[in-house]
């Protein structure tokens, strides 16, 4: 039995102490999703507090044949959505049927690069910007898949969808960040390549 297991099980009982080390554990990943969901430090605080909370009060409910990291996150992006349809932020119809073989790779801004640290950080602001346009259901299964590595099974479980509807918002939020993307582009281009640099995409 791993110390995960044996702290949910021990929480499940009412260990204060165990839940403690399961938040010390997770809270990093579960700020993260919180932030690139709503793009704000304090509203990623609160979210991450909220979902704890939540967590806490639903261990009982709690499937043990699903890893804890995956429900927990489930929990945080379902409080994460919640808010942002709150905010009542805008949500667009992204139903283009026709293909055009745009290909959109979010590079993960927290992967090691100490000479770059400035354009990741400029280009995970840019990306939060972009990441608002999305339906909110779309930006989490997004935010899953490419930060968190998320299985398109698990996403399908963890947003209460089927695997073909996870494909489909996946598939269609890639076209449609790929898009407003290059369209910042031409105006960054010239900046860019006055200092050398190649562009992001």
């Amino acid at each position: 039995m791993s110390d995960e297991h044996a702290w949910v099980l021990q929480a499940q009982q009412g260990s204060d102490e165990a839940f403690t080390k399961l938040v010390e554990q997770h809270q990093t990943h579960v700020y993260n999703l919180c932030y690139r969901m709503l793009g704000e430090p304090e509203s990623a605080e609160d979210a991450a507090q909220e979902t704890f909370l939540r967590a806490y009060q639903n261990l009982h409910r709690y499937d043990q044949s699903r890893p804890f990291a995956t429900w927990l996150l489930s929990v945080a992006a379902h409080y994460c959505i919640d808010q942002l349809r709150r905010r009542k932020l805008s949500v667009f119809s992204m139903d283009e049927e026709h293909e055009d073989g745009t290909v959109f790779e979010i590079a993960d801004p927290a992967s090691p690069d100490p000479e770059a640290e400035s354009v990741k950080r400029e280009e995970r602001d840019r990306l939060h910007l972009l990441l608002n346009d999305l339906d909110d259901t779309d930006r989490a299964a997004v935010i899953m898949r490419y930060w968190y590595d998320y299985s398109e099974i698990e996403i399908a479980e963890s947003l209460h969808l089927t695997v073909s509807a996870v494909k489909s918002r996946l598939h269609r939020s890639r076209r449609a960040l790929a898009g407003m993307w290059q369209d910042e582009q031409p105006s960054r281009a010239r900046t860019e390549r006055r200092h050398n640099e190649s562009p992001a995409f």
